[in-house]
């Protein structure tokens, strides 16, 4: 092969790899749809996420939150707009703002980061900073352990802070809601699984603490 062929070769490679770069792609996942009780209490979250983009930049839409069966009120529930840059192997660093709907209605930014910890720990990590500066956190940890091919033992933490009161909010200033929980899913297709599980949840407010065990069963699926 002439160096002229082999020149032409490379270009045409290196254009062909550009383009597969700049293609984009979407995924959606619904990682929690699901019934939470403990007898007196009726809960139906959810935790959805979107992205479109390519290796490098994304879109994110997220959302999370609770609706009280019971009482006929959304617990909380919030939407978050991100733009996500990837710098690092399994890392994004992230961007945006955040439309809480329950249980104020509130606009806060957001700065977090998101990807693969050591041990494929699943890390979903974000600073909310409210239109009076004040600053909340949220950080959720995943897991995922193969007991066969399609049965899935996934262990969950997500603890919510506050730097300070918020009274507009009811929020008491250091760790304002905990969870950990167990999810033990079966995978009929990769893309849909129903699960069962079990989540103990801490709450504190200005006006009250709380403290649970319930019981939990929903579905989680990916496109």
């Amino acid at each position: 092969m002439n160096k002229a062929a082999l020149w032409f070769l490379l270009a045409f490679a290196g254009r062909v790899a550009a383009q597969d770069d700049d293609r984009l792609f979407s995924h959606f996942r619904a990682e929690r749809l699901e019934y939470e009780s403990n007898g007196a209490l009726q809960l139906f979250k959810w935790d959805v996420q979107h992205w479109i983009g390519n290796d490098d930049h994304k879109l994110w839409l997220k959302s999370e939150g609770d609706y009280a069966g019971d009482q006929g009120i959304f617990g909380r529930a919030d939407l978050q707009l991100l733009y996500s840059r990837n710098i690092d192997t399994f890392w994004d660093f992230q961007i945006g703002a955040r439309r809480a709907f329950e249980p104020e209605r509130t606009f806060d930014a957001v700065i977090g980061f998101q990807g693969l910890a050591p041990y494929f720990i699943e890390v979903d990590s974000a600073m909310f900073i409210t239109e009076n500066g004040n600053v909340l956190g949220r950080l959720t940890l995943g897991y995922e352990l193969l007991l066969t091919q399609r049965l899935i033992l996934a262990p969950r933490f997500e603890i919510n802070v506050a730097a300070e009161d918020l009274q507009n909010r009811g929020v008491k200033a250091g760790i304002t809601e905990m969870e950990a929980g167990l999810r033990l899913r079966y995978e009929i297709e990769r893309e849909f699984a129903p699960y069962i599980g079990l989540d103990y949840v801490e709450e504190e407010s200005l006006l009250e603490h709380q403290h649970s065990l319930r019981g939990v069963v929903g579905v989680r699926l990916w496109y």
